[in-house]
């Protein structure tokens, strides 16, 4: 599973629209499959999290993933994406 260390890349120093901007960026990562295998549960983790922070297409495209996937998914997505919050 690739990780992005974003405590050392100064993520805490950034800007909302630019954190928004790369959490947006690892949801699509993880939807499309791109440098990893595709895992809807963390690209709706990440999108949900983008969305948090601002970003508009994370939350239309958490949207559309949630409608294809299962009740289950979801609620792992969402405490997934809620752990992460309570993390950083």
């Amino acid at each position: 599973m690739a990780r992005f260390e974003m405590l050392e890349a100064g993520f805490g120093d950034m800007g909302a629209t630019a954190q928004a901007d790369i959490l947006f960026e690892l949801g699509m990562m993880y939807a499309t499959g791109r440098d990893c295998d595709a895992d809807m549960v963390s690209a709706h983790k990440w999108f949900n999290i983008a969305a948090i922070k601002g970003s508009s297409r994370a939350a239309a495209l958490r949207s559309e993933l949630s409608a294809q996937m299962s009740k289950t998914e979801i609620a792992k997505a969402l405490r997934e994406a809620r752990e992460w919050m309570t993390m950083h």
